[in-house]
């Protein structure tokens, strides 16, 4: 967990990752904030932030799969360098009312 004020060079990282939110709301929720970098952060990113949280919290991440984020590359990335296995499918986003059947994913 973060402290109430989170160090300069966090909340550099997470206005990038997340450039729609103000850094500290996008801190304020880990799953966004993290899924996120997984999904485009830099080698310089990460090494900011894997001091800031555990793997056991970015394992969280992967099993909250937020749909839309992630791209098929980083998801199986990911699912390798944390050692999760088996790797599920991508997450996808349901719409309510729609058959899933009707559109089958591509």
């Amino acid at each position: 967990m973060l402290n109430p004020e989170p160090p300069a060079e966090l909340l550099r990282v997470a206005e990038r990752m997340v450039w729609f939110k103000p850094p500290e709301e996008t801190l304020a929720d880990p799953v966004l904030f993290l899924s996120h970098l997984m999904t485009y952060g830099t080698v310089d990113d990460l090494r900011v932030v894997r001091t800031h949280f555990t793997d056991e919290q970015l394992r969280q991440v992967l099993h909250a799969g937020l749909p839309g984020v992630f791209d098929a590359r980083s998801w199986a990335y990911w699912h390798a360098v944390l050692d999760v296995r088996p790797v599920p499918p991508l997450p996808t986003r349901r719409l309510a009312g729609v058959d899933d059947a009707q559109f089958p994913p591509r």
